[in-house]
């Protein structure tokens, strides 16, 4: 994907309180602030347009993005975003700052593979879980985690334990002891097949 999904391009935000978001929202601009590290929070605005066409990719969420402040870079992830309910309208972004050498405590997206190995086998997949919180240094951050299922047999549950993560990576509820090893994705026998294969 294009370096330029994750560059947006950002003003100061001067005008703040409730009037002043309606006035944006009706210039097209979104709302913003950027949070954390040894600054004060800057409140900002980004082209609603440009943030709407990049958020469509799934990567945005997990990629280190680089805002444009006053000619000024600032590398950040997004922390949450505020739709408006009905209209595909962003309303507000918290973005996090993010500094080398500083773990960041994030969320990613699980993408499970090979489903049709599993479902070939005649098991049911079902998936526990679809995005996974991590503890991880920037420059290891990855934008999903893969899940195989190629080699999973009927029958058999994945814990979080059992997944494979890229290096650098802790998956924050296995570091919080074993009673956290929690199921990620079952390969299920299909409702009824244990009462047919006695009958036979």
């Amino acid at each position: 994907m294009s370096n330029a999904i994750y560059t947006l391009n950002a003003e100061v935000r001067t005008d703040l309180g409730k009037g002043a978001s309606r006035r944006l929202r009706h210039a097209d601009k979104v709302p913003a602030i950027i949070y954390g590290g040894h600054q004060e929070a800057l409140s900002i605005t980004l082209d609603h347009s440009k943030l709407l066409q990049a958020q469509a990719n799934e990567g945005f969420y997990t990629h280190i993005l680089t805002i444009v402040v006053g000619g000024e870079e600032v590398k950040t992830i997004v922390k949450a975003m505020q739709r408006h309910p009905f209209k595909p309208k962003v309303m507000h972004v918290d973005f996090q700052r993010v500094e080398a050498g500083h773990e960041l405590h994030t969320v990613v997206p699980v993408h499970f593979i090979n489903e049709a190995a599993a479902t070939k086998k005649g098991g049911i997949v079902a998936h526990h879980i679809n995005e996974l919180a991590i503890t991880v240094l920037p420059q290891n951050l990855p934008e999903f985690i893969e899940v195989d299922l190629a080699d999973v047999a009927v029958g058999v549950t994945l814990h979080l334990s059992d997944i494979k993560v890229p290096a650098g990576v802790t998956i924050t509820e296995l570091a919080k002891g074993a009673g956290h090893d929690q199921a990620v994705v079952s390969v299920n026998k299909p409702a009824g097949k244990a009462d047919e294969d006695t009958a036979e």
